[in-house]
């Protein structure tokens, strides 16, 4: 069986999210693979631009720094994290990740395990600015 399961997947296959700040890009999850487990992506922040604080209830969240410098506010204490860097999100921690910097920085998320429903995987506690 092949087909998009096995199909190699980049951000310009799949359309932004930018609704919670960011260029959020889904590549490997139930909707454009059928991944049943987790999911990965990856997120631009430009200079300036933060993704909105949020949680998850279900789902730990892995964060690795490709490019640029980001500050990952874990439960509101900030954490710098540079590119070459990842930082493990626990369940339920609220977590915001901003760009100070004046480059753009891309980092590489991955969640997993699922929510035992979409509209239950990620809770925003602010709004885009």
């Amino acid at each position: 069986m092949t087909g998009q399961l096995h199909r190699a997947m980049s951000p310009d296959d799949v359309a932004p999210n930018t609704g919670r700040g960011g260029d959020i890009r889904v590549l490997l999850g139930p909707a454009t693979v059928g991944a049943t487990s987790g999911f990965l992506g990856v997120v631009l922040v430009g200079p300036g631009e933060q993704v909105n604080e949020h949680y998850h209830p279900y789902s730990e969240e892995f964060l690795y720094v490709l490019e640029g410098s980001v500050v990952l506010d874990l439960d509101d204490v900030p954490h710098e994290v540079d590119a070459d860097q990842a930082v493990l999100v626990p369940i339920g921690v609220r977590h915001r990740l901003r760009n100070t910097g004046t480059s753009p920085a891309r980092v590489l998320f991955q969640l997993s395990p699922l929510a035992p429903r979409p509209d239950l995987g990620h809770v925003d506690t602010e709004r885009v600015s």
